[in-house]
């Protein structure tokens, strides 16, 4: 016979239980029984059901707490209480609580199979609903990714493979890939999009002394300042996803309470001390290498491994060329608008040339500030190799200008090697050298130091933090 659904009945009475499992499943339903609510709850937990038959009355757990539970699982569940004590009052309560029907005993097998075949329907449409949901929002943000690239399209696969689990998910990838922008496809192409929000955190923005209370919230008095209790950001995404990027810029008491939510989903607000639960999608990004920080003590390893349980690394623009051209006619489009502009989407070869030799080491978004320089300055209806900036025109410029900001010239920075030398530490050093010069020639202005680095303002931030670089 047919399976036609999947029902819990959750009754203590032995007799009862046998006389619905048989009824329904003879209708050719599945059926599943529980003896008490704490039984009923551990089945719900293990796999998700179309229906539950749900006794009022029952030992330990009452079955209006059940049906509060239940509800916190599966916010649509269809759940019809059955009670031999059925008031108006407790019937109104159920109602009210969010249960599909109440059915008072004894009653006749047609009434009990109206109200499950009424419910069961209820439960068809919603999941229909939401399957159509689901899909136009997947597709509005997946269509947002613009992309040729076979490598990409790689990605947008995972992406809708993965975004119906509560798995952790790790995105690398250097700055200004687009990481932000396929954490958002994740959370808009699940059923999370429906019941919370999708929060975003800079961790290298906020300061550590702030982050934690960014992070959890805290209550009044917990700290100078603290004038009123304030709601986490793991609170506010209760339900939906947060996504924290640049992790590997928290500080090692804040990866210990990180750790803490994803293994017991639960925090404590600063200055409390009663636990707050949570369901959160946590979703992390960095452009660091967050392996080598573990290896160094920088990152905890147990962190490291809970996050990175599905691992996308976006490539670089410089690596899917392929979505240069899709691209800057998407960011001439959107600029068009923006600035009242009609430049045409058409390139000249000699610029399209010129863009796709181009390094591009600011990726996706630094190719849309060029773009969008180059429709306000365009003075025809078409961009052409005047409107594009010098290191462009001329890649040896930015070679040129990396050893101006160091300070030598056009000598070539010498480098000697011998017994005890540390690759790591001369990169770590000649960083140094270029981050110091370049906030030099800009007064400590860090948006133009970033700009003459090629590098954004918030990556140029955390390697001032993490080098100890003192800003005047």
């Amino acid at each position: 016979m047919v399976r036609k659904g999947t029902i819990l009945i959750v009754d203590d009475e032995e007799v009862m239980r046998d006389v619905l499992e048989s009824l329904l499943s003879s209708e050719g339903y599945r059926v599943d029984v529980a003896r008490d609510a704490e039984e009923g709850l551990e089945r719900f937990h293990q796999r998700p059901y179309d229906l539950v038959l749900l006794d009022v009355s029952l030992p330990g757990m009452s079955g209006l707490e059940a049906l509060e539970e239940i509800l916190k699982i599966d916010p649509e569940a269809v759940v019809v209480m059955i009670t031999a004590y059925a008031t108006f009052e407790t019937a109104m309560k159920a109602w009210e609580m969010g249960a599909f029907n109440c059915i008072r005993k004894p009653f006749q097998n047609e009434q009990i199979l109206q109200v499950v075949r009424a419910g069961l329907e209820r439960r068809r449409k919603d999941e229909e609903r939401r399957t159509l949901s689901q899909t136009l929002r997947q597709s509005a943000h997946l269509k947002r990714i613009i992309t040729r690239s076979h490598k990409m399209r790689k990605i947008l696969d995972l992406v809708a493979q993965v975004a119906p689990t509560r798995s952790t998910v790790l995105i690398q990838g250097e700055s200004g890939t687009g990481k932000e922008l396929i954490a958002r496809a994740i959370h808009f192409s699940s059923p999370r999009a429906e019941r919370g929000q999708f929060v975003a955190v800079n961790c290298s923005n906020v300061s550590p002394e702030l982050l934690e209370s960014d992070l959890f919230g805290h209550v009044k008095g917990a700290f100078t300042g603290a004038i009123a209790a304030k709601k986490g950001r793991f609170e506010i995404a209760d339900g939906g996803t947060i996504f924290l990027d640049e992790i590997g810029d928290i500080t090692p008491d804040i990866q210990a309470k990180l750790l803490r939510v994803i293994q017991e989903r639960e925090f404590t607000p600063l200055g409390d001390t009663a636990t707050r639960k949570v369901d959160v999608r946590i979703i992390a990004a960095t452009n660091t290498d967050l392996k080598r920080a573990m290896m160094e003590g920088r990152f905890r390893d147990d962190l490291y491994y809970r996050l990175n349980v599905i691992t996308i690394h976006i490539p670089p623009l410089r690596e899917r060329k392929e979505d240069i051209l899709p691209l800057v006619q998407h960011f001439i489009r959107k600029f068009n608008e923006e600035n009242n502009r009609n430049i045409s989407t058409e390139l000249d070869p000699e610029v399209l040339r010129l863009l796709e030799e181009y390094p591009w080491p600011g990726n996706v978004r630094e190719l849309e500030n060029v773009i969008e320089r180059a429709v306000v300055i365009a003075r025809g209806d078409r961009i052409d190799v005047d409107c594009l900036p010098d290191e462009i025109l001329d890649p040896r410029a930015a070679e040129r200008l990396l050893r101006r900001v160091a300070g030598d010239g056009e000598r070539e920075p010498s480098i000697e090697i011998t017994q005890g030398f540390s690759f790591y530490d001369e990169v770590a050093k000649f960083e140094i050298r270029l981050i110091k010069r370049a906030l030099e020639l800009t007064g400590g202005n860090q948006s133009r130091a970033a700009r003459l680095l090629g590098m954004n303002t918030t990556t140029l931030n955390s390697k001032i933090k993490a080098y100890n670089i003192s800003v005047k």
